[in-house]
């Protein structure tokens, strides 16, 4: 009898009590739900919800179109999802962008995966809030910004144009992603940092991007776990180049041309206790990322545009022989000239909004966050997109379609976002304009070029890049 009852009550009675258990938790759900109202949208499975479907879109470099854009017809601008466990609220527009990023660390903070937090290091200003975020971004933007940049150019056309003259002269096909990416490689470490670039650090910190996006399951032989070793080579190399920097700022041994780079600076911001010696690596790392795969991605597409279109070819062609007629043979750029490339701009800005280097990324609430008559919960993040004011016709007309000139004119705030912006916008905008104009200028005057697959496709894994790598073939001009 007494296994009876037992059976009863295992069998019977403790499946009805779940049952009811989540039964209440759910009209528990409803009522609060009733109280603040939530965005439209489907959650998806458990846990789960729609990552495979993000996911599987992103790797085909459709997420705006196969992800995002679905939704928006269906619920409107604003709606919920669930990506990689957590409740998400994705939002499009101009008005949108600049609420999310104008109240940073008011109302939501940067949210990044663990595995990317791991691998950029929880010292850089990526995950740094409030006034450590200002401060230590304020001490990386004296040599980031415009004013710090000046002096930068001639160095930066010589070391260009031996990049060019060691890399493509003599050959007849080329690489131009893997090249833009070699090249803005060498340009951040050795012209703003001040450090040699040894065999292998390229395809070292390479190892690493593969895994910023991965599980962040340190298992033998995974994505994350190769990273990870990449990772602890590049902070311990980075380490040795701060503490030799160090000695020799101590020791008053530092040359005067090296005490205006990047490193030389950050060095004697530790010794007066503006920066850490991790916060210095971290974010040398972070800055290594963030300005050359992005760059050499916005300078891929904007020669494909130019290869492309040959209207705007020819006009970016003008413009640069109109600056060379004024200056001596061998005689490098300045800054003068960089502002007379105003059509080349315009180039690569169209190239950027029709190919963003970056989809765009998460927020967290850190308060119950009240927008256009939802209520976003504290602790569920939020996700804007480029596209979702790029592609849009209310923000730019006929917004398919490759249009330089139409930056001419003015455009509404937040609608133009490949950088970002608000206090996060990102601290490598400058350097990014500047290698992308100086390499423009070298190429259409010294070389002829075409693509050699017009049709290639774009693939992300984890940010954006020709599936190729953008073969071309070249060919010195005659002039």
């Amino acid at each position: 009898m007494p296994i009876d009852i037992f059976y009863f009550l295992s069998c019977v009675l403790f499946p009805l009590f779940v049952l009811f258990f989540f039964n209440f938790l759910r009209h528990k759900q409803q009522s609060n739900n009733h109280k603040r109202k939530l965005p439209p949208g489907e959650m998806g499975f458990p846990f789960i919800g729609e990552t495979m479907k993000f996911f599987d879109a992103q790797r085909r470099n459709k997420l705006y179109e196969e992800f995002v854009h679905p939704r928006i017809t269906k619920h409107g601008k604003i709606f919920k999802t669930r990506i990689i466990g957590s409740p998400t609220v994705i939002v499009n527009g101009a008005e949108a962008n600049k609420f999310l990023l104008s109240n940073e660390f008011k109302l939501v903070k940067s949210s990044w995966p663990a595995s990317s937090v791991h691998l950029m290091g929880k010292d850089s200003i990526m995950e740094k809030d409030g006034e450590r975020h200002r401060s230590l971004r304020g001490v990386i933007a004296t040599s980031l910004g415009y004013a710090g940049l000046e002096r930068l150019v001639p160095k930066l056309c010589n070391f260009v144009q031996l990049y060019l003259s060691k890399n493509w002269r003599g050959r007849d096909e080329i690489s131009l992603y893997r090249s833009t990416k070699v090249l803005t490689f060498n340009i951040v470490f050795e012209c703003l940092l001040g450090i040699n670039v040894e065999p292998g650090m390229v395809d070292t910190f390479e190892r690493v991007l593969e895994g910023v996006f991965s599980m962040g399951i340190r298992f033998p032989g995974s994505k994350f776990w190769r990273a990870m070793k990449a990772r602890e080579e590049i902070g311990k190399m980075i380490m040795k180049v701060v503490r030799e920097k160090r000695k020799e700022i101590e020791e008053g041994k530092l040359k005067r041309v090296e005490d205006r780079m990047l490193m030389s600076k950050l060095v004697y911001g530790m010794i007066q206790g503006e920066i850490t010696e991790k916060e210095i690596i971290d974010n040398v790392v972070l800055l290594v990322f963030a300005a050359h795969d992005t760059t050499s991605f916005a300078v891929a597409m904007t020669f494909k545009m130019l290869a492309q279109h040959h209207d705007c070819y020819g006009k970016v062609l003008q413009e640069h022989v109109d600056i060379m007629r004024n200056k001596r043979c061998g005689e490098s750029l300045n800054v003068d000239d960089i502002k007379k490339m105003k059509y080349t701009w315009q180039v690569a800005r169209e190239s950027m909004r029709l190919f963003p280097p970056i989809f765009g990324s998460f927020r967290k609430a850190i308060t119950d966050i009240e927008y256009e008559g939802f209520t976003i919960p504290k602790g569920w993040k939020m996700l804007w997109t480029t596209y979702g004011t790029h592609y849009n016709e209310e923000y730019f007309k006929d917004p398919m379609s490759f249009n330089p000139s139409r930056f001419e004119e003015g455009m509404p705030q937040y609608a133009y976002v490949p950088f970002g912006g608000g206090p996060r916008v990102c601290v490598g905008y400058q350097l990014a304009k500047l290698n992308i104009l100086i390499l423009v200028h070298y190429v259409v005057t010294q070389y002829d070029w075409f693509l050699i697959d017009p049709n290639e496709t774009v693939s992300m894994d984890p940010l954006p890049f020709p599936s190729l790598g953008m073969p071309i073939r070249i060919s010195p001009k005659h002039v």
